[in-house]
């Protein structure tokens, strides 16, 4: 007898088991090996795998996750998923993830494309620049040397803090920004001030004192200014694509003969969590000095 050969009518050699599920045996070998599905029954002596034959179903869906291109450990969830409703999210949430990479990518493939073929100036032009004037504003702020593969997750926990931190000091007031003191990059950590505008600002600094230096949080009060920005989107939010829109904004202010006032920011103004990949969900921003007589 062979493995592939029919034992009784319960259990399927593999043979005759990728066959019904229409798969490989080299496929089922595969995902015994990587624990997606395991064999019914092994025989001790010879090593035979045997399926039972309700087990096609689940072989077949390893088999169109792989072509998802679906991480191994995404896939084990889903198929060890309690009911197909829970399966059903498990996808959803994993191709929505999928959707937002492809859409940074190709967000970042034509970045790529403009410099690499000398046509800056018409990336650039891909970017609506306007100017906005801030009132001056109370703000309670972290901040934290980072590289850019950790700063992702530093601005939602930071910014998390903060928020919550506003309850006590009046509550917010104003869209949450990200402040870059110095670039943030692969090779630089900045700093970067993650602050979120509060209305008391007697209860900011009593709060502020509260917390000593344990996350280098303080209070101050930005003046009135004016702000050279671009909107885009969740996707264009990702380094390095982001790049993109920070040198449209400096191409700008140049050509407009303006001069930029302090360091750039990142002001969010949208739920980041319910934005779709192509929302808008944050303005890329400079400020620019002011003649006197526009006063």
């Amino acid at each position: 007898m062979t493995e592939d050969d029919v034992v009784d009518d319960e259990l399927l050699t593999i043979g005759a088991f990728a066959a019904k599920a229409r798969l490989s045996a080299k496929a089922l070998r595969l995902y015994d090996r990587l624990g997606l599905l395991t064999p019914a029954q092994v025989d001790e002596a010879s090593g035979y795998r045997y399926y039972r034959a309700d087990q096609a179903e689940r072989a077949r869906l390893v088999a169109l996750l792989r072509q998802l291109d679906m991480p191994l450990a995404r896939i084990a969830e889903i198929v060890e998923a309690a009911d197909d409703g829970e399966a059903a999210r498990l996808l959803a949430a994993y191709w929505a993830d999928v959707e937002a990479r492809v859409a940074g990518q190709r967000t970042l493939a034509e970045y790529l494309r403009g410099r690499l073929s000398g046509r800056s100036s018409e990336m650039y032009g891909k970017f609506e620049v306007e100017t906005v004037d801030v009132p001056a504003q109370v703000v309670i702020t972290e901040t934290r040397h980072t590289l850019a593969d950790e700063l992702p997750a530093w601005i939602g926990a930071s910014l998390g803090r903060l928020e919550a931190a506003s309850r006590e000091c009046g509550g917010i007031t104003a869209p949450p920004f990200v402040v870059y003191h110095s670039e943030v990059s692969m090779e630089s950590d900045g700093p970067a001030e993650a602050c979120v505008p509060v209305a008391d600002e007697t209860a900011a600094r009593a709060w502020a004192e509260a917390q000593g230096r344990a996350w280098e949080t303080r209070v101050r009060v930005d003046p009135a200014a004016r702000f050279a920005y671009t909107r885009i989107t969740k996707a264009q939010v990702a380094y390095p694509q982001i790049i993109a829109a920070f040198e449209a904004v400096e191409e700008w202010i140049a050509a407009q003969g303006l001069e930029q006032a302090g360091p750039c920011r990142e002001v969010y103004f949208a739920d980041w969590d319910a934005a779709g990949a192509e929302d808008p969900v944050c303005d890329i921003a400079f400020p620019v000095k002011v003649d006197a007589k526009d006063r």
